[in-house]
């Protein structure tokens, strides 16, 4: 069955790296829907949280392929874990003096922050789950969105375990 996956990988932090994950899911031919990469607690290692569409049997193989990548360092399909998910989307929308009010509400109502206030224009700030960011999106649709932006999600496992105690033992090299 063909559904949405979220892999959570820690890789080296080196030039390159980013290309030869991407490459890899460009080889095998699938679009990978959001990204996310960042560093994490552990020095020389980033994480990288993988939104894309494939069936069970896909998606073991590109694990599998992500492992043989030299700088992959540990690699985790969370679909079946419980799991935090979040995204941020920033939302310029076009206000008026007549409309204004009924966006300050919707963002209040959606708990979005308003984080830029112009003479025809606010920019609200929203971060949840990918249906929550959809729904405000459809919902300030009718008073004019200007611009949206959107981060990929980025993805936490729930437990009181840390993701990371292997990779603390790993040798850590540094990018120039």
């Amino acid at each position: 069955m063909l559904r949405h996956r979220t892999i959570i990988m820690h890789v080296e932090d080196l030039p390159g790296v980013l290309n030869r994950v991407t490459s890899l899911f460009r080889r095998r031919n699938y679009n990978i829907e959001s990204l996310a990469v960042g560093r994490t607690e552990v020095p020389g290692v980033s994480r990288m949280t993988i939104v894309m569409e494939a069936h069970d049997d896909d998606a073991r193989r590109i694990e599998a392929n992500l492992y043989k990548l030299v700088n992959v360092l540990r690699v985790e399909d969370t679909t079946w874990t419980p799991n935090v998910t979040r995204e941020l989307a920033l939302i310029k929308v076009r206000t008026t003096a007549a409309n204004r009010t009924p966006v300050l509400q919707i963002a209040e109502l959606s708990r979005a922050h308003i984080v830029d206030v112009a003479t025809e224009a606010m920019i609200l700030e929203i971060t949840g789950t990918r249906d929550k960011i959809d729904g405000l999106v459809e919902t300030l649709a009718p008073y004019g969105i200007l611009e949206l932006v959107r981060t990929g999600a980025v993805a936490m496992v729930r437990s009181a375990e840390a993701a990371t105690p292997a990779l603390q033992d790993q040798p850590q090299t540094n990018a120039a």
